[in-house]
């Protein structure tokens, strides 16, 4: 693992849980050393970022698209309804 890996930017939420994933299983397989541990929680941290950013934003997609796709089905968007 080179510290090159610590620089760039993931470019997906399924890179970022890939290379997590690595991460976690260098750190608990002692494969690091002290400085590459320290680097390798740093890297993890900013991934654990990304990945809660993608997915509050996926989120958010999901609320409007649901609010949009319900709305029509609501019983107060009737129109024309002669209940009165």
């Amino acid at each position: 693992m080179s510290n090159d890996n610590f620089n760039k930017g993931p470019v997906s939420f399924e890179e970022a849980m890939a290379e997590l994933g690595e991460l976690v299983a260098k750190l608990e397989a002692g494969e690091l050393s002290l400085e590459l541990s320290i680097d390798a929680y740093k890297r993890g941290v900013e991934l654990i970022r990304f990945c809660t950013a993608q997915l509050d934003k996926v989120e958010k997609q999901v609320q409007i698209l649901d609010g949009e796709l319900l709305k029509p089905f609501s019983p107060d968007s009737r129109n024309g309804a002669d209940d009165e």
